[in-house]
């Protein structure tokens, strides 16, 4: 059943079919997204409920995806721990160096800060009624951290490693902060209903395998161990194919992948402890409709021998993406991933 299968899909149990949702799938792709934009600011659709629920019920019907996602973005909870962050079109802000500015940062409180996100998530779960499930998500302590040492985002994160390099201490620091922010922010969005959380870590994939063992990994950890085990928790790692080893010891119940690694390679990386999500390249979405129905239908056969799939792009799905090459696809995997 449509309304089930994406949560057995997270934890392993049979399925009638492969379960699809697809990331940033409420976006300007849709011409009904455009036309909320062509009213509204991004940070306005993102701090009011019911923007942000018209948003992300948009694409349930018109693409027929198992999951909805909470519209918002990842940069939402560091406006409650003081970070000015403004969108040009992607975040700006501050820069945050040095001890004094780590020490400027306030504890995270959902209520009192992200009292809209709540809102959204209890109006989102009230109008699916139970069609589909609805996945909350945050950005992982690294690449929140990233954007605010950073100031902005970056092809080579220089200042970023640097901190994590010359002030390790700072860098943990910074780190642990933002990791409480994030373990307060999920855990509030699965008491407020959500039935799922994803936790995306974007630029983890700049790092070593070493590196990332050494100094994301254990902040990972942290937080999955520290996060409402009662909901499925999907860990997404841009850019980890060669470290999935790795990224697994964090946790969770299913892993992210992109679009770097051949999911069947993947899967025989991973085990049968988790189950995998993904990972066709986001820019199929605007390739002729039968190669992307094609390719998606290959990445759902080979996803069958994972312990569960969620089919997905390895990435976002971009705004030049055709809308109708999008259902075509969704409807290319509910048809292969028949078991």
């Amino acid at each position: 059943m449509r309304s089930d299968r994406f949560l057995k899909a997270c934890r392993g149990e049979a399925v009638d079919t492969t379960p699809v949702w697809i990331m940033r799938q409420a976006g300007r792709y849709m011409p009904e997204y455009r036309a909320v934009r062509a009213k509204h600011s991004f940070l306005e659709v993102c701090h009011t409920p019911e923007l942000a629920c018209e948003v992300t019920l948009q694409p349930i019907d018109r693409l027929g995806v198992d999951a909805a996602i909470l519209f918002s973005d990842i940069m939402i909870p560091l406006e409650g721990m003081g970070c000015d962050v403004e969108f040009n079109p992607g975040p700006i802000m501050t820069p945050i160096r040095t001890q004094k500015d780590v020490d400027a940062l306030r504890p995270f409180e959902a209520e009192r800060d992200v009292p809209f996100v709540l809102d959204a998530i209890k109006l989102i779960r009230k109008e699916l009624d139970g069609k589909v499930p609805l996945i909350g998500f945050s950005g992982s302590p690294f690449t929140l951290c990233a954007y605010m040492v950073e100031g902005k985002g970056s092809k080579d994160f220089a200042n970023f490693k640097r901190l994590m390099f010359s002030n390790t201490p700072l860098f943990n620091e910074l780190m642990t902060k933002v990791s409480d922010t994030v373990i307060a922010y999920l855990n509030a969005q699965a008491a407020a209903g959500a039935q799922a959380l994803q936790l995306f870590d974007t630029w983890g994939g700049v790092l070593s395998k070493a590196d990332y063992a050494n100094y994301v990994l254990p902040h990972s950890k942290r937080i999955i161990a520290n996060l409402d085990n009662s909901v499925p928790i999907i860990h997404f790692v841009k850019g980890a194919g060669l470290m999935l080893d790795t990224v697994k010891e964090a946790g969770g119940d299913v892993l992210g992948l992109d679009w770097h690694i051949d999911i069947g390679d993947a899967i025989d990386q991973i085990g049968q402890g988790f189950s995998v999500q993904g990972n066709m390249d986001p820019a199929y979405m605007f390739a002729p409709a039968e190669l992307a129905q094609k390719t998606a239908a290959e990445i759902t056969e080979k996803g069958k021998k994972a312990r569960g799939h969620i089919f997905n792009l390895g990435h976002g799905i971009m705004p030049m993406a055709s809308a109708d090459t999008a259902k075509a696809v969704v409807d290319a995997v509910h048809e292969a991933g028949v078991r």
